[in-house]
């Protein structure tokens, strides 16, 4: 099943979203309009509100109050990509100029605290205290993940636990809390809430493993981002982890030396010792193991197209790129 093909069993669900995001992005405050204007005008793939809507739907739900959850799952996600970008000193973002790149750092990190404030309107909207809880765990979570990887930043000598604990946090924990709160607004059992919590968390960890590998291993104008910029911002991912811990003494050096200055003067160098130690077959088996798993998760829940659309989903974001 194709991308295409999973977001046509949602197609007018999706519209919705999409309406609402327009809609709830609007501000009397042009700077505020502006800058969101740029951020739908990019585009993406909308992975997480098509998971929202795919999970509720999976669960039987059969009202609309997922569409909103949908939407304010997508606007945490907004938020941390326009704080990320200027922590990052970002300049791309799916073959665009950045937000902080077109209005400037201040801009960007203030029209992101609208984005998440506005999440939380939406949120206290559905008056449903889980829902609360599960984002209010979840946004404070990724804001560990972000402090962690900030603490990562140019240490080679991240550990592998690390590491997968900062792309739990700061990616897999918005999915996995966007397929559970889909549960619970359908008011699903809780062995299917427990089981969309696990699809989901196993889904993101997957995806993230997955850009990690891309990272290293893609064509920029298909990615729309720069070949190589984890090493240049000395983020320490699992391909460089891996190759640290597999390579020569030369490679070793050469993979230090990169993860402490940052820049790309070493890319060529590392990338070579990433391909010659396996680092990337490594993360990519362990993406697929951690789609192995989101798909037993889904067992759990009774046949229909959606579950179907959700394994699909799942699918889609590792098999595709690996």
């Amino acid at each position: 099943m194709t991308l295409e093909e999973i977001r046509a069993l949602i197609q007018a669900d999706l519209r919705s979203v999409d309406e609402v995001i327009r809609a709830r992005l609007k501000s009397a405050v042009p700077l505020v309009d502006q800058v969101a204007e740029h951020i739908i005008s990019g585009g993406g793939k909308r992975l997480r509100p098509l998971l929202v809507v795919l999970a509720a739907r999976a669960c039987g739900h059969p009202g609309t109050s997922h569409i909103e959850a949908a939407a304010f799952i997508e606007f945490i996600h907004t938020a941390t990509l326009l704080h990320d970008d200027v922590v990052d000193a970002s300049s791309l973002r799916r073959g665009r100029h950045t937000a902080n790149e077109v209005f400037g750092n201040p801009a960007s990190v203030l029209v992101g605290d609208f984005v998440y404030s506005r999440a939380f309107q939406m949120m206290a909207g559905l008056a449903c205290q889980p829902v609360m809880e599960i984002m209010a765990e979840a946004t404070n979570v990724i804001a560990e993940g972000e402090v962690l990887q900030l603490m990562n930043a140019h240490n080679p000598d991240t550990t592998e636990q690390r590491y997968l604990d900062v792309i739990y946090r700061k990616t897999a924990k918005l999915f996995e809390a966007g397929a559970e709160v889909a549960a619970v607004l359908a008011q699903a059992p809780p062995p299917a809430r427990r089981a969309l919590a696990a699809y989901g968390r196993h889904l993101g960890t997957a995806y993230q493993l997955v850009d990690d590998v891309l990272d290293y291993r893609s064509n920029p104008q298909e990615r729309g981002k720069n070949l190589g910029d984890d090493l240049a911002e000395g983020k320490p991912t699992l391909p460089l982890i891996h190759a640290l811990k597999s390579g020569n003494e030369t490679q070793r050096a050469a993979i230090r030396r990169a993860i402490e200055q940052g820049g790309l003067e070493q890319l060529e160098l590392v990338v070579a010792a990433i391909e010659s130690t396996g680092g990337l077959d490594y993360t990519a088996r362990l993406a697929r193991e951690e789609l192995e798993r989101a798909l037993s998760s889904l067992k759990a829940l009774p046949d229909s197209s959606y579950k179907d659309g959700l394994a699909a989903l799942a699918r889609f974001a590792v098999e595709h790129t690996t």
